[in-house]
């Protein structure tokens, strides 16, 4: 089977009404709770991805009833630490960082062994970041040189911490806050603002859960071993997916777009506040509050003549998965911009820094990056039309899908492989552009 697509043709003239994919990180956090809730939960318009469905086998493997079908996921909790499965069961966590990092906490209480396995991509990934907390709440963990394979072993006797999470880290923060959940006592985080999905949900399902926002840091206080009872949930759109359809429609002559129903949670919403201080065209319209999550419509539209930005590093942690796609945005903007203290792109499915600054060099912008920084030269009368190729990325689907936007929007002939890639988190998104007018060989 072809693993490439081909792109030849620029888009233009988008008008248009869609929706995206469905959340990935609700979407993976609802199937971790539901499966030490008392009863049945369900989740509908649950994200069908490769992601949220290692998910799903995972849970299956560690004894969990899951049923799927098209209208709904449905899971079936026995409580905390309710799990069945033999020792040194063998979890695949494929691509997902969310997956093998929040799945650790959850195993926290497991006294039999777990060992997780992941992709090429995955077993590249530090995990040191979660050793050491782990360890402090007395789980043991094995493994080489902090990368997968690692082998967790929890225990019966949890004892709850105060740990500083200064890394920014969503996976981090929430390993922490399910390895509380099934800890007794009360356990302390001080957090560097990352999302928050965790909290919210932990909220909705009345876990005891208390967060005090600083200037600088969020501090969490969670009281453990509280049981609760099965949830539905119904997963909005996932503004990471919205994000791709957002650039395309800016960098598109005479188009406009909205979106339908995304979560526009403050937390993952960076990339908005980022594009509006670049002079783009978006507003947030039908806002609404659901199980605590803030839902809206994006609307998009191009025209603005659009400026560089100075971001400031406070933004970072809220649109780390979207920074290619701003990138990209900054070389057609007129001036430089600017972005400092990113190393922790380094640390993604891919060197997303490296990537970026040997991306916008080979479509002709000038750039200069450091450990953790970027600074881009914009050109707003860029149009490409040569021969590029995207590959070597190991696979990492955000690189896959911004190659796509930059071939659409700017010109050329493209060839992008590893294409299957975007079956991680959104595998409808080829079939997405094809219903905008997009040509995709």
């Amino acid at each position: 089977m072809k693993k490439f697509i081909i792109i030849k043709n620029r888009i233009r003239n988008i008008k248009a009404k869609i929706v995206v994919s469905s959340d990935k990180s609700l979407s993976i956090r609802w199937a971790l709770l539901a499966a030490q809730a008392l009863g049945k939960s369900r989740a509908y318009n649950l994200l069908d991805s490769e992601d949220v469905n290692s998910t799903l086998i995972a849970l299956k493997k560690l004894g969990v009833k899951v049923t799927k079908n098209k209208n709904y996921c449905e899971i079936n909790g026995k409580g905390l630490n309710s799990f069945s499965f033999n020792n040194n069961t063998i979890i695949n966590c494929q691509n997902s960082g969310t997956l093998s990092r929040l799945i650790c906490g959850v195993l926290a209480k497991s006294i039999k062994s777990v060992i997780l396995k992941g992709d090429q991509s995955l077993s590249k990934r530090d995990f040191s970041r979660i050793i050491k907390p782990l360890n402090l709440f007395g789980v043991k963990t094995k493994l080489k040189k902090n990368r997968l394979p690692l082998k967790i072993t929890g225990t019966d006797f949890l004892r709850p911490i105060e740990y500083d999470e200064l890394r920014g880290s969503a996976q981090v923060k929430s390993c922490l806050l399910f390895c509380a959940l099934n800890t007794p006592g009360i356990t302390k985080i001080r957090a560097v603002p990352s999302r928050d999905h965790t909290e919210r949900l932990f909220k909705f399902l009345n876990i005891p859960i208390k967060i005090r926002r600083e200037k600088k840091f969020d501090i969490i206080k969670i009281r453990g071993e509280n049981q609760y009872n099965g949830f539905d949930y119904k997963i909005p759109g996932d503004i990471s997916s919205s994000a791709f359809f957002i650039v395309l429609t800016l960098l598109s002559k005479n188009s406009k777009i909205l979106i339908k129903n995304v979560n526009v949670n403050k937390s993952r919403t960076g990339i908005i506040d980022i594009l509006k201080k670049m002079n783009a065209n978006i507003r947030l319209i039908n806002k609404k509050m659901y199980n605590g999550e803030d839902i809206a419509d994006i609307f998009v539209k191009s025209g603005k003549s659009l400026k560089s930005i100075n971001c400031a590093k406070e933004m970072n942690s809220r649109a780390t998965d979207e920074f290619l796609l701003i990138f990209l945005v900054c070389a057609k903007a007129k001036g430089i911009s600017y972005f400092n203290n990113i190393g922790e792109l380094r640390h993604k499915e891919c060197d997303r820094l490296k990537f970026a600054s040997n991306f916008l060099k080979m479509i002709g912008i000038k750039v200069k990056e450091t450990s953790n920084s970027l600074k881009i030269y914009g050109n707003p009368r860029l149009e490409l039309n040569g021969n590029y190729e995207i590959k070597n990325y190991i696979k990492d689907h955000r690189v896959c899908m911004m190659s796509c936007i930059a071939a659409l929007a700017l010109g050329g002939t493209w060839k992008i492989h590893d294409s299957e890639s975007i079956n991680t988190s959104f595998p409808k998104f080829f079939s997405k552009l094809k219903s905008l007018g997009a040509k995709i060989n």
